[in-house]
C-alpha cells in the first residue's frame, strides 16, 4: 500500500485536548509500554474519526497492525464519550441562552435491508438517529444517544426527555412539522397548502429562525465518519459524544 503525507482541518488545541485525555487514561491504567506514543495515538484517532480513514489505511501510514489500530481508537472514543455531558448537565447551559432550536438528524449506516428498525422510511436509506440541541446563531450545544432509523424524531425527542427538560426549563424552541404535537414550549409550523397570509408569514419567519439550525449539522456531519459508519450500532453513540466532545474543545 502506497502511503503519503495528508493533512487534518482541526487545530493543534484538539489534538493536544485529546493527548492529555489519553495519557491520563494510561496513568490511570498504569500502562508501561505502547507501539504509539499518545500523541501519535490521538492523531490516529482524529485522522479516523475526521476524515474517515479506514482501519486499513491507519495501519499502513502508522507503521502497526490493524488490531492495534482498532484498539487505540475504541480507547480514545471511551476516553472522550465519558467526558460528554447528559442532558440535565447540558441544561445548565441551555437555560442561559434566549431560545434554542431542535432537529433531528439519520447518520447513514452500512446495513442490509433485512435490518428493518435501523431503515428510515423519511430519507430511504438505513442509519440512526440523532436529536441535536442548537443555540439561536446555530452552534451545536448538545446531540443525544442514537436511536434505530425508523425511529420518528418526536418519539426519539420524548424518549431521551428534551420535551420534557425544556418546558421544566420555560425555554422557548424552534422545531419543523416533524414535532408537531408535542406542546409545551415547542414551536413548530403550521401544517397545510392554502393557509391564511398571516400563517404563511409566520412559517416564513419560523423557517429563518430553524434553518440555523443546519448549521449544526453541518458542523456534525463535518466528522466524515459520521457521513458513513461503519461500525457496531452498539457504539455510535460513544462515537457521536466523543465527536461533540471534541468539537467543544476546538471551540
Amino acid at each position: 500500500m502506497l502511503v503519503y503525507p495528508s493533512s487534518i482541518d482541526l487545530s493543534n488545541r484538539t489534538l493536544r485536548f485529546l493527548t492529555g485525555q489519553l495519557t491520563a487514561r494510561r496513568q490511570e491504567i498504569g500502562t508501561r509500554w505502547r507501539r504509539l506514543p499518545a500523541a501519535r495515538q490521538a492523531l490516529l484517532a482524529l485522522a479516523h474519526l475526521r476524515c474517515g480513514d479506514t482501519y486499513a489505511q491507519l495501519a499502513a501510514g502508522f507503521g502497526i497492525g490493524i488490531a492495534t489500530v482498532y484498539r487505540y481508537i475504541r480507547e480514545a472514543v471511551e476516553a472522550l464519550s465519558a467526558l460528554a455531558p447528559s442532558l440535565a448537565e447540558a441544561m445548565k447551559t441551555i437555560r442561559t441562552k434566549a431560545f434554542v432550536i431542535l432537529d433531528g438528524t439519520l447518520l447513514p449506516i452500512d446495513r442490509i435491508a433485512a435490518d428493518t428498525p435501523y431503515y428510515s422510511g423519511k430519507h430511504k436509506r438505513h442509519g440512526m438517529n440523532v436529536q441535536v440541541l442548537t443555540d439561536p446563531f446555530g452552534r451545536l450545544l448538545w446531540a443525544s444517544p442514537a436511536l434505530p432509523g425508523s425511529t420518528h424524531d418526536l418519539t426519539a425527542a420524548r424518549t431521551h426527555g428534551i420535551i420534557e427538560a425544556l418546558a421544566d426549563a420555560g425555554l422557548k424552541c424552534w422545531a419543523d412539522k416533524a414535532y408537531q404535537g408535542a406542546g409545551g414550549s415547542v414551536r413548530v409550523p403550521f401544517r397545510g397548502r392554502r393557509l391564511k397570509r398571516w400563517k404563511r408569514r409566520h412559517n416564513t419567519t419560523h423557517a429563518k429562525i430553524r434553518c440555523l439550525g443546519e448549521r449544526a449539522m453541518a458542523t456534525l456531519k463535518g466528522w466524515r465518519l459520521l457521513r458513513k459508519l461503519r461500525c457496531s450500532t452498539n457504539r455510535i453513540t460513544d462515537v457521536v459524544k466523543a465527536v461533540l466532545v471534541l468539537h467543544h474543545a476546538s471551540a
